[in-house]
């Protein structure tokens, strides 16, 4: 992979590059701050970027609305975010910010990455035009949608099943992380589309695509 980092700690930044070059990573630029995210990936074209939602010179959500500005400019460049803190004012802009909407987009927390390997795989499916999100991410995007309403209507076990499709798992891993049966998923699936008014899909990445274009509304 082609991969452009922003990261406004040095330690971090030095980190994350050596990290990914052992593994056979290309590294193209690696930034401490978002102007210089942006002059990068337009100079660079990256497979995918890896972002954090503060940067310089305010520290509030730079990176983040860069990350915003690469999915508009730059639909074909994935965009990893890779943060301690959950943004939700712009996370739903970030997630329909492409045409394809959520492909190629993950949001992470640092502090909840258990390991190297966990986060080579989720860069590696977001530069691939998958998804990569954090259960907590998706739980606070949510709770902030402006479309709550249809939420409210929700099972405890449709929202679980609807938080595991917008981290990007099929069916079958769905069912197995919830311990019940895929045909199980399937009516769950079926029930939160017609509660949240959303066309069901046999396409699992067609229904995360949905479901994420629905938190974006």
């Amino acid at each position: 992979m082609r991969i452009v980092i922003a990261e406004d700690s040095a330690v971090v930044r030095a980190g994350l590059t050596e990290i990914l070059a052992d593994r056979g990573h290309q590294v193209a630029a690696a930034v401490g701050n978002a102007e210089d995210l942006l002059a990068a990936v337009d100079e660079h074209r990256p497979d995918v970027t890896v972002v954090d939602v503060r940067m310089p010179p305010g520290f509030t959500d730079e990176g983040l609305r860069a990350a915003i500005t690469i999915r508009r400019d730059h639909p074909e460049v994935g965009v990893l975010v890779f943060s301690q803190y959950i943004e939700t004012r712009y996370s739903a802009d970030l997630l329909g910010a492409a045409p394809g909407g959520a492909a190629g987009v993950g949001y992470l927390l640092k502090d909840r990455v258990a390991d190297v390997g966990e986060f080579i795989e989720a860069l590696t499916r977001v530069a691939a035009g998958g998804t990569a999100l954090d259960p907590e991410v998706v739980t606070q995007l949510l709770g902030a949608s402006r479309r709550a309403d249809g939420l409210t209507t929700l099972t405890a076990r449709e929202r679980e099943v609807l938080t595991l499709m917008a981290e990007g798992r099929s069916n079958g891993a769905i069912a197995a992380r919830l311990v019940v049966s895929e045909r199980a998923v399937e009516k769950h699936v079926a029930n939160i589309f017609s509660k949240l008014g959303l066309a069901p899909s046999d396409a699992d990445h067609r229904r995360v695509l949905a479901v994420l274009r629905y938190l974006g509304s």
